[in-house]
């Protein structure tokens, strides 16, 4: 299994299993190494990383970081910080948790380029995007072959994870009780080091209407303008735009925008475009697929939710739900023989608009989109989203929408929600148990059964 997976599929079921989502946390953690970094696959039955694929996939440390604060918003649990584990599972080697959680962000902090960004190692989320490898030996295997040093390509979708990630150790380490390291308090620390990598995104990762996806081993961007192919990925104006990466300054909504004109197909969100037409030796496994399929130009379903959380952060409720019917497979089973593949499951892949079969779908199962959909929907769209103060309540309703009912169980409590649309916009007024409430936040009070909560957007 992956370690970055492994973390990411536990966003879709900590709300039904908390107590399989901290074992699971537990047995991740236990696989990351002494430096911080991670094995990229482990074995679940026997809990050891995998030397045979190996480690220097530099996104994954930062994903364990997603994976706890996920589990400690849904269940209030911080005990789980200070759970002793050990590294690559070797006794005597044990500390909490929570110093795992440091460890990953300083792999990164201590891997950066010649643009301050992260170094991307053999690969990150993309393993198929091989900027160290330079393989020309026909059968070679390209996420464990590595041919450069390694000090010079960098990744932007890295720094927008980085940022994300830094985020919630700034939440995480307040709640600890905010100890100091290297003299400075550790959320001060990490709110400083997104502010650091936000200034180098915004600096060496914007290409003028989007982020760029990385740089080379010579030090060229690559998913940039400048590109003949492959000038736009849609990993990092997902990642930068969740992580809050030009929210401010418009570079997010620009992001997005070319996400539509570029990127956007009737059958889901392309992964890079223009497609490669052939192998690029300074790019890798990428440039090996035909045009339209697999992670070139391939409709990566993964990714898509990312982009509708980004949507939903900036207000736009149709864009996301759109987004999200556009990959949803039962909302395809109406063009099945287009689709060719289950109603009731995710595909990796759905083919491109540069295949001969574009919208036809590939591998289904093999897939994190089925948690990173829940989290778009539930969280973002409805807009219930566990936060460590409560349940923040904070829909971002499609124009069409007058609203919605749901229950949501939340740390043993229910809560039953009703959403009434006020007017066109995303400001949110909640009545908890017919009192008004400031803010969007519903308070988690352990000594209630059942809750009722109205919400009116307007």
């Amino acid at each position: 299994m992956g370690f970055r997976d492994s973390n990411q599929d536990l966003l879709g079921f900590v709300h039904m299993i908390p107590e399989r989502a901290r074992e699971r946390i537990l047995d991740i953690a236990a696989t990351q190494l002494p430096s911080g970094g991670a094995y990229h696959q482990y074995q679940p039955l026997t809990k050891r990383g995998n030397d045979l694929v190996g480690t220097n996939f530099n996104d994954d440390p930062l994903w364990l970081v997603l994976g706890v604060a996920a589990y400690v918003k849904e269940t209030g649990d911080i005990s789980i910080l200070q759970e002793l584990v050990p590294y690559d599972n070797k006794a005597g080697s044990e500390t909490p948790l929570y110093e795992h959680l440091q460890r990953s962000m300083n792999y990164t902090l201590d891997r950066l380029g010649p643009h301050h960004l992260p170094l991307i190692g053999r690969a990150d989320w993309n393993d198929c995007l091989n900027l160290n490898c330079f393989s020309t030996t026909p059968g070679e295997s390209f996420q464990t072959t590595t041919s450069k040093d390694g000090v010079t390509a960098e990744s932007v979708f890295i720094a927008g994870l980085f940022v994300l990630a830094a985020r919630e150790m700034v939440q995480l380490a307040q709640l600890t009780g905010d100890d100091a390291t290297a003299g400075m308090p550790d959320a001060a620390r990490y709110r400083a080091a997104a502010e650091e990598m936000t200034a180098a995104v915004r600096d060496a990762g914007w290409d003028g209407s989007w982020f760029r996806r990385a740089y080379d081993d010579f030090g060229q961007p690559v998913g940039s303008q400048e590109n003949d192919e492959g000038q736009i990925y849609i990993e990092p104006q997902g990642m930068c735009v969740m992580a809050g990466i030009g929210v401010e300054d418009g570079r997010a909504r620009r992001a997005l925008d070319s996400v539509r004109e570029r990127l956007a197909t009737p059958h889901g969100i392309v992964l890079q475009q223009p497609a490669y037409s052939k192998y690029y030796l300074h790019l890798g496994e990428i440039s090996t697929y035909p045009p339209g399929y697999k992670e070139n130009g391939g409709i990566f379903c993964h990714t898509n939710p990312w982009i509708m959380i980004a949507e939903a952060g900036l207000g736009n409720g149709d864009a996301a739900y759109d987004y999200y019917r556009r990959i949803n497979p039962s909302v395809r089973e109406a063009i099945s023989e287009v689709h060719r593949c289950e109603p009731y499951v995710y595909a990796q892949m759905i083919a491109g608009r540069d295949a001969p079969t574009h919208g036809e779908a590939k591998n289904s199962w093999l897939t994190g989109t089925a948690a990173w959909n829940y989290v778009a929907i539930t969280q973002w769209i409805l807009g219930i989203r566990p936060e460590h103060a409560g349940l923040r309540i904070a829909p971002v309703l499609p124009s069409g929408w007058s609203g919605f009912s749901a229950r949501r169980v939340f740390r043993g409590v229910r809560y039953r929600i009703q959403v009434e649309r006020g007017g066109p916009g995303t400001r949110i007024a909640l009545e908890v148990d017919g009192q008004p409430l400031a803010g969007d936040i519903v308070p988690w009070q352990k000594s209630s059964e059942e809750v009722q909560v109205r919400a009116i957007v307007s």
